[in-house]
């Protein structure tokens, strides 16, 4: 395993305690020494409470501020640009006040320490009863989670792309079938584009979208796929996906491949992300998935 790998291993495992809090970052990270803006999200108000009417974030060392943004209705505080300490937003009214479920991004926008590694910010979360000090950070090999975590955010080595990746899948094949269909959630904190994939099962793999044309159900090739900046897109079955074709064998349920995506910034900077993906049967309800080879379209 080399030593980035090794370093995202490590941050997966932290993670998990991370995603308890409920004042977080996006997953996925963001590449060291970039430009990031830090949306944290606040899903629900302090124990007993009914509303959040208050958010401080604390800037931690390394990081150095560019601007905070302001929100409409919520009053905003904090130090000139780059110098340290304390961002807070406070609800003018208690109209502005995020009120139970609802979730609002508070963003902070700036420059990221060029050392790898988890980045952690303290947040305070004021409500109209009492508050939340999302503040524990975890200690050198603990795995426990943690009750009142600090928000996380994982920088990344330059070249590992800034993404994260979920419910990855490929749809299993029968002896003879020379194609099929990789799919998952992408979501891009700072937003990029899909441009290409690799695998050792497949002699090529490409991004595809199927579409409707004419009552005929066709697949064609896209030199690339937007990912907005934190929100999710869907690779699946009769849409957008990863076409693997020329199969080097049957891929059988049950085992997994190694999948490396391919991605580009606004800046052209092209990055990738390595993935472990489960082959699967298609899920009951999945309907035509790319493994069906529908007409193509050039």
């Amino acid at each position: 395993m080399t030593k980035p790998q090794h370093l995202l291993a490590a941050m997966a495992l932290c993670a998990a305690t991370a995603a308890f809090g409920h004042v977080v970052l996006p997953a996925g990270g963001a590449t060291a020494g970039s430009t990031y803006d830090a949306a944290f999200t606040a899903g629900h108000p302090c124990q007993g409470a009914q509303a959040t009417t208050a958010l401080a974030v604390q800037l931690p060392a390394g990081f150095r501020l560019i601007e905070a943004l302001p929100r409409a209705g919520w009053t905003l505080t904090a130090p000139p640009a780059g110098q340290g300490g304390e961002v807070r937003w406070t609800a003018a009214t208690p109209a502005a006040a995020l009120r139970g479920h609802d979730k609002a991004e508070f963003i902070v926008r700036g420059v990221l320490p060029a050392t790898p590694g988890p980045l952690y910010f303290p947040v305070r979360q004021t409500c109209d009863v009492g508050q939340a000090d999302w503040v524990q950070t975890p200690r050198p090999g603990d795995t426990a989670k943690l009750a009142m975590p600090a928000a996380r955010l994982d920088v990344l080595p330059p070249g590992v792309a800034p993404v994260d990746v979920q419910n990855a899948w490929v749809r299993a094949t029968v002896p003879g079938q020379s194609g099929t269909g990789a799919f998952m959630a992408l979501r891009a904190p700072m937003g990029l584009r899909l441009v290409g994939a690799s695998t050792p099962a497949a002699g090529v793999a490409e991004v595809h979208e199927m579409a409707m044309d004419g009552g005929t159900m066709r697949m064609r090739a896209v030199a690339a796929l937007e990912l907005p900046a934190r929100q999710s897109v869907a690779l699946a079955p009769g849409g957008y996906h990863l076409m693997l074709m020329d199969l080097k064998e049957p891929l059988a349920a049950g085992r997994s491949i190694a999948l490396t995506l391919r991605f580009e910034d606004a800046a052209g900077v092209r990055t990738q992300r390595e993935v472990q993906v489960e082959v699967r049967q298609a899920p009951p309800g999945a309907g035509m998935g790319a493994g069906d080879m529908p007409a193509h379209s050039h």
